[in-house]
């Protein structure tokens, strides 16, 4: 897999563990990102207070779903699935990163098959709930119990400045847990510890810069929409001029607010210039003198 970047856009995961946090703090150090702890049979407790202070903060938040040894199923995986999405939809805004599924340790009953489909399950699941093509979270150590998954963005636990290993599958990591704070790598500040958070907090990185994580997750500027008008009817601002170019035989009043074509305009030029014939011709005797003149002045002559 890929080493860590300068400039690599920097994360942390939380959760209850890490107590009342001042997410303005932890914003004004240097991290973009935050994962918050939603789940793990049961809500977790400061999951809503963290939810709504990254958010404020302007941080760009994800949620995962901490799997433990009493899931051994797959319909206890749905079930797991169902809950984790509940607690999302239950926070009242918009998730930035996708879900996550938290899985490193497992009972010791399950084969390696049985862990691989009970993650599988979870991560199905939550795909067809959200929409949205979930992450997985692990160890080097457990990944080879998840053969066949490395079609969702891995989110490696590595606590060195070691490159982690191609395995499962997956040749690069979408994000690195590179120090649990007190142990591994360190922020570009040269520090593990983050301001605004008592204690150690666990260190992540995005393997792009703070600009390609906004650009890939961050919200999207929504596109103005302009309305399709209808040919049919004339504008407002243009309807005198309109009603009275109609009424004056330049233009037959169908379609007002379609295109003109090549052919059109050279009706209405041709019975603009009969018209102004017309009128400096003071009668209709005069026109065919008045036209062989203007005729000589369009082809480049003199005026005789």
């Amino acid at each position: 897999m890929q080493s860590r970047k300068q400039g690599n856009a920097q994360g942390i995961d939380v959760s209850h563990w890490n107590e009342k946090i001042d997410w303005a703090k932890v914003a004004a150090s240097g991290i973009s990102f935050a994962f918050i702890k939603a789940t793990q049979n049961k809500v977790d407790e400061r999951f809503l207070e963290n939810v709504k202070g990254a958010k404020a903060a302007g941080l760009l938040i994800g949620a995962y779903h901490y799997l433990d040894n009493s899931v051994m199923t797959e319909a206890a995986a749905k079930s797991a699935a169902q809950m984790f999405y509940k607690a999302i939809q239950s926070a009242g805004v918009k998730f930035d990163l996708p879900p996550v599924l938290d899985y490193e340790s497992k009972s010791g009953s399950l084969s390696v098959a049985g862990t691989a489909a009970v993650a599988k399950a979870f991560l199905e699941e939550i795909e067809r709930l959200t929409g949205v093509t979930p992450i997985l979270y692990t160890y080097p150590a457990f990944i080879g119990n998840f053969s066949g998954l490395s079609r969702y963005p891995l989110w490696i636990a590595r606590y060195s400045t070691q490159t982690p290993v191609d395995a499962s599958g997956w040749k690069r990591w979408e994000f690195w847990q590179y120090s649990d704070g007190q142990a591994g790598g360190y922020l570009p500040s040269g520090s593990r510890g983050v301001n605004g958070i008592n204690g150690a907090v666990d260190l992540n990185e995005f393997d792009g810069t703070d600009a390609e994580l906004r650009a890939k997750y961050g919200p999207k500027k929504e596109e103005t929409k302009v309305s399709e008008r209808d040919i049919n009817q004339v504008s407002e601002w243009a309807a005198k001029d309109w009603a009275e170019a109609k009424a004056n035989g330049y233009f037959d009043g169908k379609r007002p607010g379609a295109p003109i074509t090549r052919e059109q305009t050279a009706i209405v030029i041709n019975r603009l210039r009969n018209n102004f014939l017309k009128l400096i011709g003071g009668n209709t005797a005069r026109i065919s003198e008045l036209e062989r003149q203007l005729q000589r002045i369009e082809n480049g002559g003199d005026l005789r």
